[in-house]
C-alpha cells in the first residue's frame, strides 16, 4: 500500500500528497475568525408561514425534508450543488446536507456549518473543506438570516431516535433515508403534501418569477445580438449566450436550454445543441433563468434566422400563435386545468384539417378514441411551474392537471407543431419545420397575467425586435 493511501481520508482524493505532522498542526494555528452579521432573509417569514401551514396538514407527527447532498458528475467531480425544492421552499436554505425537521409545529435546521480550524477539514477537504470549497455559514449565521433554529447535522441520528410517528421525504438523501424506517404510504403522502402546498405561489413567490421571466427576456435578447456568432458556431453560442445571462443575474438554467435549429425543432427536448443555425429555416429556443430564489422561467420563442418569415413559416407560426391564444383566454380561477390544452389543440386540429393533413375532419380527430391529430401535437399545453420547471410534480391529480386553476397558480401555456423530416404524409416543403410558443401565466383574481410578456410573439413584432438588437 502506498503511502498515500494509507493517508487517506474523507474528502481526499487518491492523487492528494500525504500531509506531514507539522504541516497539519502548523494549519491550525493563526487563525482569525469572525461571525457575518447577516441580514434576515426577506424569504424567512414567508417560508414560516409554509411551515405553520404544512404542520397543519400533517399535525402531531415528525416530519423530516432534506436538502440533499452533491451528485457525482464523474469520478471525482461533483455537479453544482442545488437543494432539492420542498426543502429550500420551508427554509429559505440552500446549503447542502441540511435536514429540517419539523415537530408538532416547532422547527429546527439541521445543517453543516463552515469547516472548524480544530481538524483538517477546512484545508484538505475537497468537498467541505474552506479552503477548496469556500466559506460555509457558521449555524449562528444559518439561524440569523432564517429565523430557524439550527444545529449541527452530526445531532441529527440522535434527535431523530424515539417512537414519534415520522414521515420522511424520501429519495432525496440517502443518509437520511437510512435513520429512519421508510413507510412507504405515509411518505408517500408527504411528498403529495409539500407538492400541494407550492401550488398557490405566495406574493414573495411571484415577484421572483416575475424576475425570472425578466431576466429570461435578456438572455433572449443576448442571443439575439449575438446572431452573427450564432449563424457561425451554430446552436452551441446561443445556448452559451443565455446561460452566460443566466449565470450573471440569476443562480443558473432552470433546465437544460433547448435550441432546435431547422429539423432539430421537431425534437420536443433537444439538448445537444450540437447543430447548425442554417439561413430559411427556424429556429426553436426554450430556454429560462432560474433566479437566486430557485424559482425558474420557462419561455419558448420560435425565431426566423433571417430575421423574417417566409410566407410557409408564417402561416404556419400565425396557426400556433393563434392555439396559443386560445390557450391563455380559458386561464381563469375557476377553469379546469385542462380547459387551456383542450382550446388549443382544438385550433390546431382545424388548423391541419384546413392544411389537408388528418384522415378524417377535424371534429373527428378530437374524439377521445381518435386523437390522431396528435401526430404533428406531441405534447400537452400545460404543466405548473414554479421552483421546479415542471413544478408540483407530486400533487394529486384532482388538485393539478384534473383539478381547477385558483389565484396565485402559476403555469405554461405552449402549443406546438412539429413536422419530422421523414414524415410522408406532410408535403415536402413543410417537413422539418417546428414551431412551439410558450409563455408564462399566472392565475389572477379576474383571469391571467402574462409573466413573460415582454418577449414579443407576433409575427411582425418579432421581425422588428430582431432586426432592432442585431
Amino acid at each position: 500500500m502506498s503511502e498515500e493511501q494509507q493517508d487517506q481520508t474523507p474528502g481526499t482524493e487518491s492523487h492528494d500528497l500525504p500531509v506531514a505532522p507539522a504541516y497539519a498542526d502548523f494549519m491550525r494555528t493563526g487563525w482569525g475568525d469572525r461571525e457575518l452579521d447577516l441580514p434576515r432573509h426577506p424569504v424567512a417569514d414567508h417560508a414560516a408561514r409554509r411551515r405553520s401551514a404544512l404542520a397543519d396538514l400533517l399535525p402531531d407527527e415528525r416530519l423530516v425534508i432534506p436538502a440533499g447532498t452533491y451528485k457525482q458528475r464523474s469520478n471525482d467531480t461533483d455537479f453544482r450543488f442545488r437543494p432539492h425544492t420542498a426543502h429550500t421552499h420551508l427554509t429559505g436554505n440552500q446549503t447542502s446536507d441540511a435536514v429540517l425537521v419539523l415537530t408538532a409545529g416547532e422547527a429546527v435546521l439541521y445543517a453543516r456549518p463552515r469547516s472548524s480550524r480544530d481538524t483538517d477539514e477546512f484545508f484538505r477537504d475537497r468537498v467541505y473543506g474552506e479552503l477548496w470549497a469556500g466559506r460555509r455559514p457558521s449555524l449562528g449565521e444559518i439561524s440569523d438570516s432564517l429565523g430557524l433554529e439550527c444545529r449541527h447535522i452530526d445531532r441529527l441520528e440522535d434527535d431523530l431516535r424515539g417512537d414519534a410517528k415520522t414521515r420522511v421525504l424520501r429519495g432525496v438523501d440517502a443518509r437520511v433515508d437510512a435513520l429512519v424506517p421508510g413507510d412507504e404510504g405515509r411518505d408517500a403522502e408527504l411528498d403529495r403534501v409539500l407538492s400541494e402546498l407550492r401550488l398557490v405561489k405566495d406574493e414573495w413567490e411571484v415577484e421572483r418569477l416575475q424576475e425570472a421571466c425578466d431576466i429570461t427576456t435578456l438572455g433572449f435578447e443576448d442571443a439575439v445580438r449575438e446572431w452573427d456568432n450564432a449563424l457561425r458556431h451554430g446552436e452551441r453560442w446561443i445556448e452559451g449566450t443565455f446561460f452566460r445571462r443566466a449565470r450573471a443575474m440569476g443562480n443558473d438554467i432552470g433546465y437544460d436550454s433547448i435550441v432546435g435549429g431547422g429539423r432539430h425543432a421537431t425534437t420536443l427536448h433537444w439538448i445537444d445543441n450540437t447543430g447548425p443555425i442554417t439561413p430559411g429555416t427556424l429556429v426553436l429556443l426554450d430556454m429560462g433563468v432560474e433566479a437566486t430564489s430557485l424559482h425558474t422561467a420557462d419561455v419558448t420563442r420560435t425565431l426566423p434566422v433571417d430575421g423574417r418569415f417566409t410566407p410557409l413559416q408564417r402561416d404556419l407560426y400565425a396557426l400556433v400563435l393563434q392555439a396559443q391564444r386560445a390557450g391563455i383566454d380559458k386561464v381563469r380561477p375557476g377553469a379546469r386545468f385542462q380547459d387551456a390544452h383542450e382550446a388549443a389543440m382544438t385550433v390546431l386540429a382545424h388548423g391541419l384539417e384546413d392544411l389537408g393533413l388528418l384522415p378524417c375532419s377535424a371534429e373527428e380527430a378530437l374524439a377521445p378514441e381518435s386523437q390522431v391529430y396528435k401526430r404533428w401535437t406531441l405534447h400537452s399545453t400545460s404543466h405548473m411551474l414554479g421552483m421546479d420547471v415542471h413544478d408540483c410534480g407530486r400533487a394529486a391529480a384532482d388538485a393539478s392537471t384534473q383539478g381547477e386553476l385558483a389565484e396565485g397558480m402559476c403555469l405554461t401555456v405552449e402549443p406546438g407543431l412539429y413536422f419530422q423530416e421523414d414524415d410522408l404524409l406532410v408535403p415536402e416543403e413543410m417537413r422539418g419545420i417546428g414551431i412551439r410558443i410558450e409563455d408564462d401565466l399566472l392565475v389572477t383574481a379576474d383571469g391571467a397575467r402574462n409573466l413573460s410578456e415582454a418577449l414579443p410573439r407576433e409575427p411582425d413584432a418579432i421581425e422588428a425586435w430582431m432586426a432592432s438588437l442585431r
